[in-house]
């Protein structure tokens, strides 16, 4: 079973975590969320303290298993926000079990992340430098770079997050999460969509955020100026903000 925290109370909100992470990386609007929201936040299977899950790492697999955590819980539907990676994960879910997603956040994601010349380039070196450098390593490189809008303590806590992680199972998470592709897919999603981008993201640019607004009818976009894909970290009360109006609306 995959580990799992919870707080707050009233109508549930899974909150789906990103890829080399774990669900320790929504601390920062956890607290606020639990004021209206009962909060579920799991670890994904190979992830943190649900490491011992054998692969595969698919989305398929990563959205049975939380469909099999909200039967665990008892919870018949929930509002799902999925960051980064984890909002291909929340896609998977609302797709392939849509009477348990009434809600659907997707924020800092893509539905294919292998679009562009650059972005193919990146997904085949990552595997290369994880196991060249290690997790810590890794990390450090890769978000000294993309962390440039939080402090340096908050920086450093992320990359023990991702540096805590078994690096073969992060190639064999990766490698899979390359594989996800829901653009022919999108029009399924039935549920109400908000998809928040940060306007200077380089990890996700904006054309995917574009990808998934137009292909999910009548989904909303948020555009959060001059926020990158550190928005969770830099700008907490905003994600927090535009969720929470897209979830009373």
């Amino acid at each position: 079973m995959l580990h799992f925290t919870e707080r707050g109370s009233g109508p549930p909100l899974l909150l789906v975590h990103g890829l080399m992470i774990t669900g320790e990386m929504f601390n920062p609007v956890v607290e606020q969320f639990a004021t209206r929201h009962r909060v579920i936040v799991p670890d994904l299977r190979g992830h943190g303290r649900s490491r011992g899950l054998a692969p595969p790492y698919s989305a398929r697999q990563l959205a049975a298993d939380l469909a099999r955590l909200l039967d665990d819980l008892a919870i018949g539907s929930t509002a799902v926000l999925g960051y980064s990676q984890g909002g291909a994960i929340a896609q998977q879910l609302a797709l392939d079990y849509p009477l348990r997603c009434d809600r659907l956040v997707l924020a800092c994601t893509y539905a294919f992340n292998m679009a562009t010349a650059r972005e193919k380039f990146e997904g085949h070196l990552v595997p290369l430098l994880v196991n060249l450098l290690g997790m810590r390593r890794f990390a450090t490189l890769v978000l000294s770079h993309g962390l440039t809008q939080v402090d340096k303590h908050r920086a450093d806590w992320v990359i023990g997050l991702i540096a805590d992680q078994d690096g073969k199972a992060m190639v064999h998470a990766w490698k899979d999460a390359m594989a996800f592709d829901s653009r022919r897919r999108l029009t399924d999603i039935r549920c109400p969509t908000l998809v928040v981008a940060g306007s200077r993201d380089q990890a996700v640019p904006l054309h995917h955020a574009m990808t998934l607004h137009q292909g999910i009818t009548g989904s909303r976009l948020v555009i959060i100026d001059g926020a990158d894909h550190a928005l969770i970290w830099d700008r907490p009360h905003e994600l927090v903000r535009v969720t929470e109006e897209f979830l009373r609306a």
